[in-house]
């Protein structure tokens, strides 16, 4: 069963008959776009912003003087920030099933909720006795406006979430299958055929596993744990490669295997260890995974020692990639930071639970 499963996996890579080329590879998943999940801390502040300065801008039309105008804006935010708020709340409760609508069948509900929040604000308005007659229509007409403009936002960052999943995934399947690498894999599998037939076999699987990731559809997030795997087979075949020279110390905390990750944001970041820290050594170097849960936030580290007088740096795309899409599935409660420090480069990343 194992031979077949790693065989099927070559198969679908050779160029023979009936492999599937490069360019017909499924690079993005099937998946519908999550529009509006509003239910991160960022884009509800940042809404909150935008309405906010909307309200700023408009009392200044009635301010006949800065008390006038502070009135305004008062009256104006007791209507307007519940009203927004209630509209990123419907928006958060119902965006799996926005999800499964056309994309002008999304733009139109979520134009409707901000009609119905603006209303929603009107109602506060009247029942607390700030307006005499209240402007209904050019409520729901403001409501309306402003859900348009948000909705447009939250398009826009789907859509720029999207391909950066994409463009990260085939610079991984490149990655996986550039010459040198299989060159090197498979050549370490042949000489071990006949002296060690079962590490043979462990190093194949490993290999199948790392393409089968490299290949799977992308989803929205996959948890920790699934990404400290792949890091593992990676990591077994390098092994196999550098043999003494790669030495991995790992420090995995449980309790926060459950946390959302980019797939294949981990991987990069441990073979970018290896790349610069084992690689140009002659007596490797320690690569250290560890993961830790404090609170409501996980900590994950990746450092490399760095040999001495190594003056070769990287480009940086993989780690520039790696803090995009971290921003993109977080916001603001997503960090990224890499630095250089006596010897020892590293690269830490805190992602809530």
């Amino acid at each position: 069963m194992k031979d077949s499963r790693i065989l099927s996996t070559f198969q679908d890579l050779s160029p023979g008959a009936g492999a599937r080329p490069l360019e017909q590879m499924p690079a993005v998943s099937r998946q519908r776009d999550m529009v509006f999940d509003t239910c991160k801390v960022g884009v509800v502040l940042r809404a909150v912003l935008f309405v906010e300065t909307v309200v700023l801008v408009a009392a200044l039309f009635n301010a006949t003087s800065p008390m006038v105008w502070l009135i305004d804006v008062a009256t104006l935010t007791g209507a307007a920030l519940p009203a927004a708020l209630v509209w990123l709340l419907s928006a958060c409760a119902l965006k799996r099933p926005l999800s499964y609508l056309p994309m002008p069948a999304q733009w139109a509900a979520g134009v409707s909720l901000g009609a119905l929040a603006g209303l929603y604000g009107c109602g506060l308005m009247t029942w607390m006795g700030l307006v005499a007659q209240p402007p209904w229509l050019a409520s729901a007409a403001s409501g309306g406006l402003l859900a348009a403009i948000l909705v447009a936002g939250l398009v826009w960052r789907a859509k720029a979430q999207a391909p950066a999943g994409t463009r990260a995934q085939l610079a991984e399947l490149q990655a996986r299958i550039r010459p040198h690498f299989l060159f090197n894999t498979l050549n370490s599998a042949i000489a071990l055929v006949r002296a060690e037939p079962a590490k043979a076999e462990n190093l194949l699987e490993d290999l199948s596993e790392l393409f089968r990731h490299a290949l799977a559809d992308t989803k929205e997030a996959v948890p920790l744990s699934q990404e400290l795997e792949l890091a593992e087979h990676y990591l077994a075949i390098e092994q196999v490669r550098f043999g003494e020279r790669l030495r991995v110390e790992w420090s995995i905390d449980e309790t926060a295997s459950k946390a959302k990750l980019p797939p294949l944001i981990l991987q990069p970041l441990v073979e970018n260890a290896v790349k610069h820290g084992v690689e140009p050594s002659p007596d490797g170097a320690v690569v250290r995974i560890s993961t830790k849960r404090r609170d409501g936030v996980v900590v994950i580290k990746v450092t490399n020692t760095v040999p001495a007088g190594s003056g070769k740096r990287g480009n940086g795309l993989a780690l520039d990639n790696v803090r995009q899409r971290l921003t993109l599935l977080h916001d603001v409660q997503g960090r990224f930071q890499s630095a250089l420090v006596k010897g020892v480069f590293q690269v830490r990343l805190e992602i809530p639970v």
